[in-house]
């Protein structure tokens, strides 16, 4: 029999902990879970201060830059933001032990479905500080054990957070538990781990995911990079359309939900695309576009437009516009490239709308208005694991409810089969 490394049983105590931990969460109230909840977004904002420092150091040992180096920094502003977040949670209405349905056989025995925690769940991510909180405190309120296994350049905020998350008296032993970063063996640990954990959630680039979901023993719910589109059909307005773009594209252009490509109708592009192009440009975007929009825009700075362009997740200031020729075109150049993130229609055709709405296949489909909503926050959820792109189990923004299970409880007065 092989031996088994010193950090492999290290890792191993730990999921064990966070199985052992499951079985007391699940059993936890209401009103217990909500108090921890609110324990802990108090001594997140007592010790912002520790957390910040925390911070400065990962950012002063990393060398990122761009995206990456924006969803690593914490400021007192995001801290606060963070600790609202959690309250906003403990707010939320408990899916653990809601009847789904009930019914009555006609041998008398009753039936009830109702909705029970997932147990131990394991996620995966990169950069994001901000995730250890929210993962943790969704985990918990949803009655679950997590195993949080963050990116090395966060190392030191993960571990601040999960000693001051840990710290809050009343948290079981293991049901916050957080793996080392500085090597592989505990992502590869937590991916086979089947029988102690019981989903693996993976959060970050295109190849982090398709490693796990390629690797795992565990069942894996995905979350998506966002290659995200808008259409700006021809009854659309373009004061809206600009208002929609900009803030899609600029407002936080690191995130998986801000637009990445801009699909404008052949019976406006004329007069559109030379005014939008000059707005982005002086937004500070890249612009690239196809051999039309680069005709339409002469005497712009205009980048060429390749087949890899459509697509790519730039997670910057860049933006590649294509011409279509109707909804229909649109709809299936989104379906071609798209990531099934979000993606938006402008237009005052109700029915080019409804088309739209109905052929995109994509877990957030928008109507005048910017795919920078597609956010657990955004949508009432309070906080959010990720945003799923998959169809099984869950999609979209997935939070309280998609951390359930279910399971039947029977009643019954001595029946036998």
């Amino acid at each position: 029999m092989p031996l088994i490394s010193a950090p492999a049983t290290a890792i191993r105590q730990k999921l064990q902990r966070a199985r052992s931990s499951s079985t007391k969460l699940a059993l936890l109230s209401t009103e217990e879970k909500n108090a921890l909840l609110l324990r802990i977004a108090a001594a997140i904002e007592s010790q912002r201060a520790n957390i910040l420092a925390a911070n400065r150091a990962d950012l002063e040992s990393c060398d990122l830059e761009g995206a990456m180096r924006d969803r690593l920094l914490l400021t007192p502003e995001q801290i606060e933001e963070m600790a609202q977040a959690v309250r906003n949670v403990a707010a939320l209405p408990d899916p653990v032990g809601e009847t789904l349905s009930e019914w009555t056989r006609p041998n008398g025995l009753q039936i009830r479905k109702v909705q029970v925690p997932l147990g131990v769940i394991g996620i995966i991510y990169e950069s994001r500080p901000n995730v250890t909180v929210d993962a943790a405190v969704l985990a918990l309120k949803a009655g679950n054990a997590v195993v949080l296994r963050g990116g090395k350049e966060a190392a030191r905020s993960n571990q601040k957070l999960v000693e001051i998350m840990n710290g809050v008296p009343g948290i079981p032993e293991g049901a916050i538990e957080l793996l080392d970063s500085g090597t592989r063996q505990s992502v590869a640990e937590l991916i086979k781990a089947r029988g102690l954990v019981d989903v693996i959630i993976p959060r970050g680039g295109a190849g982090l995911i398709s490693f796990v979901t390629e690797n795992s023993s565990v069942p894996v719910i995905e979350t998506g990079a966002g290659n995200c589109h808008i259409f700006v059909d021809e009854s659309a307005d373009f004061d809206m359309a600009d208002r929609i773009l900009l803030n899609a594209k600029t407002q936080r252009p690191s995130v998986c939900n801000a637009a990445e490509k801009l699909l404008v109708h052949e019976r406006i592009a004329a007069e559109y695309i030379p005014w939008v192009v000059k707005k982005l440009i002086e937004a500070g975007v890249e612009v690239r576009g196809d051999g039309k929009v680069r005709s339409l825009a002469a005497g712009l700075e205009i980048g060429a437009a390749v087949e890899k362009d459509w697509y790519e997740e730039y997670l910057r200031l860049c933006l590649a516009i294509t011409v279509v020729a109707n909804v229909d075109e649109a709809i299936a150049h989104i379906n071609k490239y798209s990531t099934r993130h979000s993606d938006s229609i402008i237009t005052r055709d109700e029915m080019n709308a409804r088309k739209f709405l109905g052929g995109v296949d994509s877990a957030a489909v928008y109507w005048n208005a910017s795919t920078r909503f597609t956010d657990g926050g955004e949508f009432g959820f309070g906080a959010e694991m990720g945003i799923s792109t998959q169809k099984l189990h869950c999609r979209g923004p997935f939070a309280l409810a998609e951390l359930t299970s279910s399971k039947y409880e029977i009643v019954g007065t001595g029946q036998v089969r």
